[in-house]
């Protein structure tokens, strides 16, 4: 999303999400792992639909955050909502850089749905391919609203850090999952990040060939057992973990009125995450050039979950593998969840492993 400086150990990613913030350092030695980490809470009220509503209440959780964790203050941002587009886009066969962005921002208002004054634009160049229409460039193009980047940054340097660049969720968790081995006849590989909101992507190999944003994930289902039974927000995410969607009822300790309904919330927003899914397989699938999606990973908080992965698999009807980043050394997420800081330890390294 914006011209970004080359990858340090000194730049942390820092993932923002309806219900929590990470960050992370990251080594990068043919794989990604996380050095450093920490993590905070958000209210509910500071992030909706993905974007920056309170910028102050932001910028004082990141500030509490730095100060009690001693983090490096150059950060580079991730950006998830609805009102990013991505689109795929073919191009006369240009090489030249500047002939290039030239011909794609002509050719942007008739692809995102926004005026491009308003907007902010990125491109990744795909490379030559044959098209009925003969050769030529396509282009993974990213538009995103100036006013929603806008309040993002000033969240960011309220808080005193440095933003060194904003790059889509999408991209960084294809970054730090990346296996490094691509098999050409499995086709594209479906990445599902369920944490305050669930990010799809679909890549093969590094290179994102889809990806949306959806409304609903693991914080929408710790806000809905909280509201049922009157628990915090914390409590409501233990009993989630506790529960889980493996064990029998009546073998999990604890009041069986929370265990009978955490295990309900839990049931009933696997289906609306593989709902999700579903339909987002559908739509790319309907596009031009689509490829075969033969199997999928999954990240995230939901990964913490017993049975989710195994649910989500069962729901959508491919292979589902948890993954998540490992730590440079024992103890480097000192008891932090990996599921939760995938995203951060992408935006930390710029570039693949």
């Amino acid at each position: 999303m914006a011209k970004l400086r080359t990858t340090s150990k000194s730049v942390v990613g820092l993932d923002i999400e309806p219900g929590y913030v990470a960050a992370a350092q990251v080594s990068v030695n043919g794989a990604i792992a996380v050095e450093r980490a920490a993590t905070a809470p958000l209210p509910a009220e500071v992030m909706r639909d993905g974007e920056v509503a309170d910028a102050d209440a932001l910028a004082a959780t990141l500030k509490e955050l730095w100060s009690a964790h001693k983090l490096p203050r150059r950060v580079r941002l991730g950006v998830a909502n609805q009102r990013i587009v991505v689109r795929t886009i073919d191009l006369p066969p240009l090489s030249d850089a500047k002939d290039l962005a030239a011909a794609l921002r002509f050719q942007a208002q008739e692809h995102i749905p926004m005026p491009l004054e308003q907007a902010v634009l990125d491109y990744h160049s795909l490379g030559r391919v044959q098209t009925p229409e003969g050769e030529r460039t396509r282009v993974v193009l990213v538009a995103a609203r100036r006013d929603m980047v806008d309040r993002l940054l000033a969240a960011a340097r309220g808080a005193g850090l440095r933003p060194e660049g904003i790059d889509l969720s999408a991209f960084a968790m294809i970054r730090a999952l990346d296996s490094g081995t691509f098999d050409e006849a499995e086709g594209g590989l479906l990445y599902v990040n369920v944490a305050g909101m669930t990010n799809l992507a679909i890549a093969r190999s590094t290179t994102c060939l889809f990806t949306r944003a959806a409304q609903g994930g693991t914080e929408a289902m710790v806000a809905q057992l909280a509201e049922r039974r009157g628990l915090t927000l914390d409590h409501s995410r233990q009993w989630l973990a506790h529960v889980g969607l493996t064990t029998p009822l009546d073998q999990i300790e604890g009041e069986p009125e929370i265990v009978s309904e955490a295990r309900s919330v839990l049931a009933d927003g696997a289906r609306r995450v593989a709902d999700e899914v579903r339909n987002s397989l559908d739509f790319y699938g309907a596009q031009d050039g689509a490829i075969l999606v033969s199997r999928a990973v999954l990240t995230g908080p939901a990964v913490g979950i017993a049975g989710f992965c195994e649910q989500l698999s069962a729901d959508v009807g491919l292979p589902v593998e948890p993954r998540v980043v490992r730590e440079a050394t024992p103890g480097a997420l000192d008891g932090i969840d990996a599921g939760l800081v995938t995203v951060a330890a992408g935006l930390a390294a710029r570039e693949r492993p």
